[in-house]
């Protein structure tokens, strides 16, 4: 089952408005849920230079591979389990704005969403939440669930061993998962050369026996086309697909990276033009979709939906050392009420 190759070209995709699954306004809410990404990523930044939010990581460069792959799925039938740069998709599939922001304001109870909401919390330790996502999609399976769960991971990711564990499980069980795996050629500060030697990630799609397909990750509707037919496959009982997203990552890995340390300024001249907003407002403006002015508006509404979040969160009471306590069992033991106890005594 060879993976598919992508033509990572700007120009690549079709030019008329009969995607599959995307309709003339859902190539506009794509292109809106692209801004809201990255102005969501730049507002973090800000704020976390402000002293006001923890480490985050942005998502500038990768907002066509998390937007067309989360617009595929349905929202509150099928499942999403983030790294930690898929803000946008947490927020499309229902999780509030504002509680992204009070996670990385360290307030314990925003990694608990609403109900019904499902999406998994952002996982920071590298690959562990693919195997979760796997046991995910099996249970759905065995409950009689015909949901399908997308799990997002990077490069780097993929050379840990759960990441092989979870893919291969995924093949043994036919397990209805995306494995969405956005290549943006950076593990932090390793270049994907000193990772592998295989010309594509894809490829391994073979040796776990589930489908593979490399696609144009700053290509909107390209990623969109990919996961709709890996979700389609996960649904009809085909078993799993791992989809790389051919991309590239425009700033730092987070904030407390600096990429001028090893990146050389070179290294960015192959991927000049290829933003992939510039290519998606390229697309609409051919299509005569996107008016005059429309876009202004779109980025006036969504800096004032994110700005209103992050006060918001902000005017949320802060964790304090009862916090480490919160949100961790249902039914804390004796031992951990009598450590609450003592810890907020010793702070009075």
């Amino acid at each position: 089952m060879a993976a598919k190759r992508a033509e990572n070209n700007p120009s690549s995709g079709g030019t008329g408005v009969t995607t599959p699954g995307l309709a003339a306004e859902q190539l506009v809410e794509a292109f809106r849920q692209m801004l809201f990404a990255r102005n969501l990523s730049e507002r973090g930044f800000i704020l976390q230079r402000q002293g006001r939010m923890g480490t985050i990581a942005g998502a500038q460069g990768q907002e066509a591979a998390i937007v067309g792959s989360m617009m595929a799925l349905e929202r509150g039938r099928d499942w999403v389990v983030p790294q930690y740069r898929e803000l946008a998709a947490m927020v499309y599939h229902g999780v509030p704005l504002v509680q992204i922001f009070q996670y990385f304001m360290g307030a314990p109870r925003a990694s608990r969403f609403p109900a019904g909401t499902k999406v998994l919390p952002i996982q920071i330790a590298l690959a562990a939440q693919l195997p979760h996502a796997v046991g995910l999609g099996w249970g759905l399976r065995h409950q009689g669930d015909d949901g399908v769960v997308l799990v997002y991971f990077g490069e780097g990711a993929a050379s840990e061993g759960d990441a092989h564990e979870a893919m291969n499980l995924a093949g043994v069980r036919k397990a209805p998962v995306v494995f969405m795996l956005q290549n943006n050629g950076w593990a932090i500060s390793t270049p994907l050369k000193l990772q592998t030697a295989a010309e594509s990630l894809a490829a391994r799609a073979e040796g776990y026996g589930i489908a593979g397909e490399q696609v144009d990750g700053n290509d909107v509707l390209a990623v969109h086309e990919a996961t709709a037919r890996a979700v389609a496959r996960a649904r009809a009982g085909e078993g799993a697909t791992l989809i790389e997203a051919i991309t590239y990552r425009m700033g730092p890995h987070n904030t407390a990276d600096d990429p001028t340390r090893y990146v050389e300024p070179e290294a960015f001249e192959p991927w000049e033009g290829m933003d992939p907003i510039d290519r998606a407002r390229e697309r609409l403006g051919a299509e005569g979709l996107l008016e005059e002015g429309v876009e202004d508006e779109l980025r006036t509404a969504i800096g004032e939906e994110i700005a209103a979040a992050a006060a918001a969160a902000e005017r949320s009471a802060a964790a304090g050392p009862e916090g480490l306590f919160e949100e961790v069992y249902a039914d804390p033991g004796v031992r951990l009420l009598r450590q609450r106890s003592e810890l907020i005594e010793g702070n009075r």
